[in-house]
């Protein structure tokens, strides 16, 4: 009997330490990961619109590239050690995430994204150089670490066009016509005065604490550094832009015209929409929903008592004073208004809100985006273009919505602020992101938001654009549209102006799979919360969801649904 005793205690008590010693061994491999990326400069699935220059900047040389694959495959091999029925609800959850952005990352490497380190929107010399105006200058470390970024810009700023020369010779090049005004991004940073840079900014603004030799010691080292180093790396990159890169561009629009493109794009589809989905089924998918969101924007168009076609109706809204504010000032005070008010809401569709906060800005050079803040000291930052005549007054309600609260900066905050792994409190799935911002336009008519038809219209009109996205990302990378195809297409449907519809598809062109994310997301979401819904009736709570929902940080899909699936569940028991 004792014998017996003795080994069930033994037992016990090796089950005891296999299950401490895989929770401690995931730890462990997580914590050593996010030492390593510090150390690279480089976090895996991360927003670019976060990125803050601070010190040495990361490596892109070949070497470089392989040496974080083989780490990568390290982890990865290490993982499989990792027994994950041992592993507490916290750490299975970690584990489910951590190992899936190591298998995509171990993919990445497979493919051609190296040899696209700049789109339509945007590239490293744009981010660099955005940057610093949305960054915490505090101490005098903060711009010793910047004055480090500025001197090793020309190293970094090489090895990105390295990678664009490796992507020339590989036949992976942007298309023609969608690059064909890409130098002025460089052009605008190739200053004669190094104090007319955008990144003198932080020299302009010093610390109350700091003294005047401080003062003139750090602007006098950063008007050097610019002047001496970065400008001449923009010349280097925009004379290699003109002279060697665009002589070579892609003559066709798809991806899919380039040797192994077709392979690429579902790779690009898969990792933005985190779905197997196929393109084929994506595209179908966003013809039906075209139809859908027309149907109801139709009946608005009659509510309204508008006579007329759809065509005249959008440029109805396209030239009527009545829907445009007065200046650049009356645009931000309208927009700050909507978020404010929808703050006011936010207690009754959340049970938890984040600390920190955001600020609204206006920008004329990438339209309407949310910067996350980099840590606590900084807040968000809504930028909006403040140009009466390109920001329409009956979208600001659902842009103001999707980009700030309950959108981007809501989510974005709560997952900072997450006791969980450094990793996942800076992860961004495209998919969740923003499939979370477009299902929060819709949101805002729970919250008594919309009661301006047109204002309901503009919603529609921005889920349209979402929609179209579908038919033509897939319809130009996949099935062979023409780059004319698509801007008729995304024309016919939308309010957008004609130079904002080319730049949209020019968008699209040149960064494949992207623009899937925001309907596939909002579908996923809207799927999860109705199946919710239907099986709570009566003890379905809006609060509940909403904090589940986005209370983990950025989720896979198939993540997501488990999540939720496992909330519906406790529900039910209570």
């Amino acid at each position: 009997m004792l014998k017996k005793a003795i080994a069930i205690v033994t037992f016990t008590t090796l089950s005891w330490y296999t299950f401490a010693d895989s929770n401690q061994d995931l730890t462990h491999i997580i914590e050593q990961h996010w030492q390593n990326a510090q150390k690279e400069k480089v976090f895996f699935r991360t927003d670019p619109d976060g990125w803050k220059p601070s010190g040495k900047l990361a490596e892109f040389t070949p070497k470089a590239i392989a040496r974080r694959a083989e780490y990568n495959r390290q982890v990865l091999a290490k993982l499989d050690n990792i027994d994950s029925k041992s592993l507490n609800e916290k750490q299975l959850m970690n584990y489910r995430l951590f190992k899936y952005e190591r298998e995509t990352e171990a993919q990445s490497y497979l493919f051609q994204d190296k040899y696209f380190p700049v789109n339509f929107l945007s590239g490293w010399h744009t981010y660099f150089a955005e940057a610093p105006a949305n960054m915490a200058f505090l101490s005098s470390q903060d711009y010793d670490n910047f004055l480090v970024s500025l001197a090793d810009y020309p190293r970094f700023n090489q090895e990105n066009i390295n990678l664009m020369k490796a992507g020339l010779n590989a036949g992976y090049v942007h298309h023609c016509e969608s690059f064909k005004d890409y130098h002025l991004t460089i052009k605008q940073h190739i200053v004669a005065d190094a104090k007319q840079s955008a990144l003198y900014e932080p020299f302009t603004r010093f610390p109350n604490t700091f003294s005047q030799q401080q003062k003139t010691h750090y602007s006098a080292q950063a008007a050097n550094l610019i002047q001496s180093s970065v400008v001449p790396a923009y010349q280097n990159f925009y004379d290699f832009f003109i002279e060697q890169y665009m002589p070579n561009c892609r003559q066709e629009p798809g991806i899919s015209s380039v040797n192994g493109g077709l392979d690429y794009y579902a790779y690009t589809a898969n990792y933005y929409t985190t779905t197997d989905a196929t393109p084929k089924q994506i595209h179908d998918l966003g013809l039906s929903e075209v139809k859908r969101i027309r149907s109801e924007m139709q009946a608005i168009i009659k509510q309204v008592g508008f006579e007329g076609s759809y065509a005249e109706f959008l440029q109805f809204l396209a030239t009527d004073p009545q829907f445009y504010a007065a200046d650049r000032q009356d645009v931000l005070e309208k927009t700050a208004f909507i978020t404010m008010k929808m703050y006011g809401k936010l207690p009754s569709l959340f049970g938890h809100l984040p600390r920190n906060t955001f600020t609204i800005k206006g920008s004329a050079s990438r339209g309407a985006f949310y910067m996350p803040p980099p840590d606590s000291r900084t807040p968000g930052t809504y930028f909006l273009t403040s140009e009466p005549s390109q920001q329409p007054l009956y979208n600001l309600e659902a842009l103001s919505l999707h980009e700030a609260v309950p959108g981007h900066h809501l989510q974005s905050a709560i997952a900072m602020e997450l006791e969980v792994p450094d990793f996942r409190r800076t992860l961004s799935h495209s998919a969740f992101g923003e499939g979370w911002g477009l299902y929060s336009e819709r949101l805002g008519k729970e919250a008594g938001f919309y009661q301006d038809p047109y204002s309901d219209f503009g919603r529609l009109g921005y889920e349209m654009w979402r929609a179209v996205r579908l038919v033509v990302d897939t319809g130009i990378h996949a099935f062979g549209w023409s780059r004319q195809k698509a801007i008729d297409y995304l024309a016919q449907h939308t309010a957008l102006t004609q130079k904002a519809v080319e730049n949209q598809i020019d968008r699209y062109i040149s960064w494949p799979g992207q623009a899937l994310s925001y309907k596939m997301g909002e579908i996923k979401i809207r799927e999860l919360r109705a199946k919710a819904q239907q099986t709570l009736g009566a003890k379905f709570d809006i609060r509940s969801f909403h904090d589940t929902l986005i209370g983990q940080g950025s989720l896979p899909m198939e993540v997501l649904e488990d999540v939720i699936n496992d909330w519906i569940k406790v529900q039910q028991a209570k």
